[in-house]
């Protein structure tokens, strides 16, 4: 969640409420997936969960129920193997990595601005 584009308050809600739907989400995948392996929860990649639930998204939509919970299981099994090293001594800077373009904001409708284009 780097922005938020909505406009309204409602919108600016619902984002936020699918954020947090998203991110429980995969946290319980890795919370399923450390019960069971050896490894702790903390310990499991969340990025690497999140690109492994979409690399398996589009099968476990369109699986028949019986492959679905295989499928599920194969998922859980590669997630405990995602597995973050110990970094004790880790050090990180905080800083804004968003980069600004070099092209300055829309800020009137297409069609005016392509009229300003051809003329």
């Amino acid at each position: 969640m780097e922005m938020i584009a909505a406009k309204t308050p409602e919108m600016v809600r619902k984002d936020l409420w699918v954020h947090l739907l998203a991110y429980n989400l995969l946290r319980s995948v890795m919370w399923q997936a450390a019960k069971h392996s050896t490894i702790e929860a903390a310990r499991l990649s969340l990025q690497g969960t999140r690109q492994q639930l979409n690399h398996f998204r589009p099968e476990l939509v369109n699986a028949k129920p019986w492959k679905r919970q295989h499928l599920y299981h194969t998922l859980l099994t590669i997630v405990g193997t995602l597995i973050v090293p110990l970094r004790p001594h880790r050090c990180e800077p905080r800083v804004v990595k968003r980069r600004p373009k070099s092209f300055p904001r829309m800020q009137q409708p297409r069609s005016v601005l392509k009229a300003k284009l051809v003329a």
